[in-house]
């Protein structure tokens, strides 16, 4: 199963740190995705830039363990370390 178009242009944020992240993370996992982590990459991109950017970079804690989990497969795809 290919991951959709609208998934990949969601992915697109306009930040250059994120959207390096996010491009790594489909390359590396996005055909690989199963429905539950579809949806959760879904939610994951419906929240604010600067949100995603503090889960993202360990600023901040995701709000669940589905999310958290997904962002820490996005931090491996990515080669930063846990915070």
């Amino acid at each position: 199963m290919t991951l959709d178009k609208r998934l990949r242009w969601r992915s697109r944020r306009g930040m250059r740190e994120m959207d390096l992240m996010l491009e790594r993370f489909l390359r590396a996992a996005g055909e690989t995705l199963d429905e539950d982590a579809r949806r959760d990459l879904e939610r994951l991109l419906e929240r604010p830039d600067q949100e995603l950017l503090d889960w993202l970079t360990g600023r901040k804690p995701a709000p669940d363990g589905a999310i958290a989990a997904l962002v820490g497969r996005i931090r491996a795809a990515s080669a930063l370390p846990a915070p």
